[in-house]
């Protein structure tokens, strides 16, 4: 039988920490006991292992089995991976069984082209939000997976807001973030000589490749010397359906939270979260973000959702937790 390379997150569990991850064991947890978590799956730590034993190559089975979850995906989802006409995207992230530094950012909106924008931009009415989508796959992949410097691309963020007379990339206009697209992949191909991956496979490819190469990047090896983990852990890869909080319609958004707060252990729920973002938007410290008390006032049924969930992770795990979450047109999502 066929070594099992790949497990959707309905198939894991906590105690499976050291097959999928530390990330990928709580996204199959929260999933199995019914919180509201995009599906997808995990590739496992085995298979980053096997991939640097076969000097660098995928091991025999693992691409097949990432293509039949997708398959499964899609079929769930009622969309198609690399399907301009209907795309299903995921993000891909890293995933050790202890957080370390020196892994992968994520990844999001993988799987998406200049094509499937059209497309995304007139199902759902939105020609803005379809481009931000397209930009930022741009700009992560290429910091995270073909080495870009970051600081170019919020150059060319803020010469576009300068030429749009807007003090925000919130307002920047479904025009703008064309432009900046376009001029993103001008980016990518001075620094690395090669266009931008326009299909989506190859996409995925080099996104799964590149966290198995961050588990040996030089960050993350002093980080394990430093602290006695051994090196042959491995880290797994996590795909997960892409939602999206940064359609402008008031009703989106992203968030981290506390379930209570961590500098006194006061049990009130405690984060922020800004309306019409997505991924590190929170963290970056291009926008500020608002106290997640506020959001009550602005998306009240997904705060006092948050609040059960909070209630439900902390009496499951027994312990605070910290949680990212997106809320796509009012409904709420469990990312971690």
């Amino acid at each position: 039988m066929a070594h099992k390379w790949v497990y959707a997150f309905e198939e894991g569990g906590s105690g499976m920490r050291n097959l999928l991850g530390g990330k990928g064991a709580n996204l199959a947890e929260m999933t199995s006991i019914g919180l509201p978590v995009p599906p997808g799956f995990t590739i496992t730590t085995e298979a980053c292992n096997a991939y640097y034993d076969a000097n660098e190559q995928f091991p025999e089975g693992m691409w097949d089995q990432v293509l039949e979850h997708l398959d499964a995906l899609g079929k769930k989802l009622g969309r198609t991976f690399g399907d301009d006409a209907n795309p299903l995207l995921v993000s891909v992230r890293s995933g050790a069984r202890e957080s370390m530094p020196g892994m992968m950012d994520t990844i999001l909106n993988l799987g998406l082209t200049p094509a499937g924008v059209e497309m995304m931009g007139q199902k759902f009415g939105d020609m803005r939000f379809a481009w931000d989508l397209y930009r930022r796959l741009i700009q992560m992949f290429g910091k995270v997976v073909l080495d870009v410097p970051g600081e170019p691309f919020e150059e060319i963020i803020a010469e576009i807001r300068r030429e749009e007379g807007v003090e925000t990339d919130a307002g920047i206009s479904a025009e703008g973030w064309k432009k900046t697209s376009d001029r993103f992949k001008a980016l990518v191909e001075r620094h690395t000589n090669t266009v931008f991956p326009e299909d989506p496979f190859d996409q995925l490819k080099l996104g799964v490749e590149a966290v198995f190469k961050s588990w040996n990047s030089k960050r993350a090896r002093d980080y394990r010397n430093n602290f006695g983990y051994p090196h042959d852990w491995g880290t797994a890869v996590n795909v997960q359906t892409m939602v999206y909080g940064n359609f402008a319609d008031g009703n989106s958004g992203t968030g981290v939270a506390f379930t209570r707060n961590p500098s006194t252990g006061d049990d009130h729920f405690y984060g922020e979260y800004l309306l019409n973002a997505q991924g590190e938007d929170v963290v970056s410290g291009a926008r500020t973000p608002s106290n997640v008390d506020h959001l009550a006032d602005e998306i009240r049924p997904a705060y006092e959702e948050l609040l059960k969930v909070a209630e439900t992770l902390e009496s499951h795990y027994r312990e605070m937790q910290d949680i990212e979450f997106t809320i796509e047109s009012g409904k709420l999502w469990m990312l971690q």
